[in-house]
């Protein structure tokens, strides 16, 4: 979008607003403008810059997904990572661990504190003295003023931990949870790109299981056209016309359960990766066989798993940092050693002195201090013991999910050999399928064979295409979870 404006008072400038809208809804905006009734343009621009941002948004929220707009597995799990509110929160637990460890690390840096402090005297301070100096006897005594009308103070003080064990302690324990917090994303990333891929594949299945119905209704509509041919011809009976009716009318349920199957699972898709649901999509994708290769044998995939699984490695380093705290209160009995260092200036002054005439001495001060905790009434122990006990308790879990991991790799490297099988089977099923229907039809045709030898053929190809169609499905399915069993967080996939 070009606003030129020329000869404003008698001088020939231009302003150019320029407004990209690109395929993510950035927005760019570049001014060029000279010096040319700036005070004019400063009156409309609060009218004309509002108008122009709300279509800019407007039109922002139409490009980020446009129309029709193709989508692979591949932008699914692209999009979905992107906009996912469970990676979201991860990203915001990772930050979160930066900030308590800079926390942490704030036990061993300089502590820098300054105070300011000012008095003012309503009534003066006085201090009773004896009256020895005037005559007087030792009961006697007499006020003297020691406040000034006005009086302050001004401190900087320095602290500097020189060894405190259980500071040291919980430093080297934030750099480990550090760690866990990449692991925990590592963990949430695999869950969101499991569910996108399952999401994904449920769409790809409900769309393909339509079309086989959609397959079917044409072959019976077909056939019911042959039969009502042959009929007028006298080669079929009035019952073959019915049935092949039947046959037709038979499979619109079936069709209106696919057309729903189909638009609740786009949906689905649509609300984990994170889209507008009313926004149309069309799926470029298929189910196919992927290239990803996995461990023949069930215990190098349980090796593979124990070195790549995020949860697993998460709480070995859990193992790790409550080590780091029973270290910490054991050093709850060493000596604390700190540093510290005093800056003081006062003053003090009745009113009628200048604040310029004022005097400020200056103090300083440095000192070491040390602190060793002599009987805690048994507290110390107490915290290591304890300590050691947390240890020992995600000790047990990290063994406990170790037995679960085997367990899952196990059944889920079954489950994926099961359906490599049964794709084999399938797909020379379906050729066999293919062959018998189309000698079924041309017997019927040529009525040598029965409405009953066609429709047990065409059920037959029906089924061959749906049990294919099936193994193809529960194979990428049990791929996804293979590979989340295994620790495979890859969003690279041979679906496209």
């Amino acid at each position: 979008m070009n606003v030129t404006t020329h000869n404003c008072y008698g001088t020939d400038h231009f302003f150019i607003f320029r407004l990209f809208l690109l395929q993510y809804g950035t927005v760019r905006f570049f001014f060029i403008k000279t010096d040319y009734c700036m005070n004019r343009f400063r009156q409309i621009k609060l009218c004309i810059v509002p108008f122009l941002l709300l279509t800019a948004f407007s039109h922002i929220q139409a490009a980020t997904l446009p129309a029709n707009a193709s989508m692979t597995l591949d932008d699914a799990v692209h999009i979905g990572l992107e906009r996912s509110r469970m990676l979201e929160i991860a990203r915001l637990d990772r930050d979160m661990t930066s900030q308590k460890i800079r926390e942490t690390w704030a036990q061993v840096l300089p502590q820098i504190s300054s105070d300011f402090t000012y008095t003012r005297s309503l009534k003066p301070s006085v201090l009773f003295f004896p009256d020895i100096f005037n005559g007087g006897t030792s009961n006697s005594f007499i006020p003297l003023v020691i406040s000034a009308d006005n009086a302050a103070t001004a401190t900087i003080n320095v602290r500097q931990a020189l060894f405190n064990g259980s500071a040291f302690a919980g430093i080297k324990a934030a750099g480990i949870l550090r760690k866990m917090s990449n692991e925990a994303y590592r963990n949430a990333e695999a869950a969101v790109i499991a569910d996108i891929k399952m999401s994904y594949f449920d769409a790809l299945i409900s769309r393909d299981q339509l079309k086989l119905i959609e397959q079917s209704i044409e072959r019976w509509q077909q056939s019911r056209k042959d039969t009502r041919a042959m009929f007028r011809q006298g080669v079929a009976a009035d019952i073959d016309t019915l049935k092949a009716y039947l046959s037709v009318e038979n499979l619109r349920p079936d069709l209106i359960q696919a057309e729903n199957r189909v638009a609740t699972t786009m949906t689905k898709l649509k609300n984990v990766i994170g889209i507008p649901l009313d926004s149309t999509v069309i799926l470029s994708g298929k189910l196919e066989l992927s290239s990803a290769t996995y461990p023949q044998d069930i215990a190098a995939a349980y090796r593979e798993a124990l070195d790549s699984r995020p949860d697993l490695r998460q709480l070995d380093l859990q193992v790790k940092a409550e080590g780091e705290k029973v270290s910490a209160a054991r050093a709850e009995r060493y000596p604390v050693i700190s540093a510290f260092g005093q800056f003081e200036s006062q003053t003090a002054f009745n009113d009628n002195v200048k604040t310029s005439e004022s005097r400020w001495p200056v103090s300083t001060a440095v000192g070491l201090e040390v602190s060793l905790p002599i009987f805690t009434g048994y507290r110390t122990s107490a915290q290591v013991a304890q300590a050691r006990i947390t240890q020992m308790q995600t000790r047990t879990r990290v063994e406990d999910l170790k037995d679960a991991i085997r367990a899952e790799v196990e059944v889920r490297l079954l489950n994926f050999r099961e359906s490599q099988k049964r794709i084999d089977v399938q797909s020379k099923t379906i050729s066999v399928a293919e062959r018998s229907y189309k000698i079924s039809l041309l017997r019927f045709k040529e009525g040598i064979g029965t409405r009953l030898e066609l429709t047990d053929a065409e059920l037959q190809l029906n089924k061959a295409k749906t049990n294919y169609l099936q193994a193809v499905y529960d194979y990428l399915v049990a791929s996804v979870q293979l590979d989340k069993a295994l620790g495979r967080s890859e969003t690279s996939v041979s679906a496209k």
